[in-house]
């Protein structure tokens, strides 16, 4: 690096595939950042098929000293190249910290990172510093619109972020990058990548929450990783997903010695439970031994869960209109 050039504090990681439509706003909100520090922002698009591809290598021609980005020309993904920030992304980032945001989220809140690097400057022992985000629903779906994990800002002990009710914005986290120079095999076998880092995180020490909404998480997109899940064999793909992701769990108990092993066999029945919730086995959903798992659950998923068993019919009807498209104008 140039001697010139200030030191890199926090290096920005975003993975992207044809997310035409939202890409721009991604890279607005790193660009639009308010530091007292110097940032990279390293982008990988896995061969996007649409204009993604076009939309980075304009944005690098205008900020080549601070967009960096790898734009595969073959998809890594369907190579089985499952882990790609921990491939592309982490090994080249020279930040102190690391940021993370897909390429169908962005930031809302121009002093995000500066909050963010400011506490974990002066709380040393912190392994993870994240925050609430807003939910934009592409399309029509029912959800809560604010993902908000904890009411007020707070410590959150290992404990906690292993075994919690509700998940964490994935364009909210930030860690030292010391945390993924090595990454345990439970990592890098995993499904998916925002989960093993905030147990990666648990095992290191402790995190800060700032009940805060700086960033917006984009819920139904076309190529995001839940609307892709829902195509084709839906249950197949649940189980597959609850399997791997046991074997992801159990993978960081043995790495962390058993230290948390309690919290990590609930933590491991929730999911499961949850992918029971998502396929609509319901005789599984309410069955007392899972009481406390249904009780997490939000008040309209247990409203259209009792409405689609004691009243299907309505229940179906209900479905139909919500998911009708507009007319057309003529």
């Amino acid at each position: 690096m140039n001697k010139n050039q200030p030191e890199i504090l926090v290096s920005i990681c975003c993975i992207t595939y044809n997310q035409e439509p939202y890409i721009r706003d991604a890279l607005e909100g790193f660009l639009g950042q308010e530091t007292d520090f110097a940032y990279e922002i390293l982008i990988h698009d896995d061969a996007s098929t649409d204009g993604t591809g076009e939309i980075i290598r304009e944005y690098e021609s205008r900020y080549p000293d601070r967009i960096f980005p790898v734009i595969q020309t073959e998809n890594q993904y369907s190579r089985g190249v499952t882990n790609i920030s921990g491939t592309w992304n982490f090994p080249r980032a020279r930040g102190r910290y690391i940021a993370m945001c897909e390429g169908d989220d962005y930031w809302t809140d121009r002093t995000k990172l500066q909050r963010q690097v400011d506490y974990m400057e002066t709380h040393p022992d912190c392994s993870l510093c994240f925050h609430s985000a807003r939910i934009e629903v592409q399309g029509r779906a029912l959800t809560e619109r604010r993902m908000r994990p904890y009411r007020g800002s707070r410590k959150i002990l290992p404990e906690e972020i292993i075994d919690k009710t509700c998940g964490y914005p994935t364009a909210s986290l930030l860690f030292p990058r010391t945390m993924v120079e090595h990454l345990p095999d439970f990592y890098v076998r995993a499904p998916i990548a925002d989960i093993p880092l905030q147990l990666m995180a648990a095992a290191r020490g402790w995190a800060y929450y700032m009940d805060r909404p700086m960033c917006v998480y984009r819920l139904g997109g076309a190529s995001s990783w839940t609307s892709l899940m829902k195509q084709g064999d839906y249950e197949k793909k649940q189980r597959d997903y609850a399997r791997a992701m046991k074997a992801m769990y159990r993978g960081f108990d043995a790495e962390s010695g058993g230290r948390f092993h309690k919290t990590v066999i609930r933590a491991m029945k929730r999911l499961v439970y949850l992918t029971k919730v998502n396929t609509r086995q319901y005789n599984v959903v309410l069955d007392k031994k899972y009481r406390s798992f249904y009780k997490e659950l939000n008040l309209r998923t247990r409203f259209f869960i009792r409405l689609e068993i004691l009243a299907p019919g309505v229940y179906r009807w209900l479905w139909r209109i919500f998911h009708r498209k507009p007319r057309e104008k003529e």
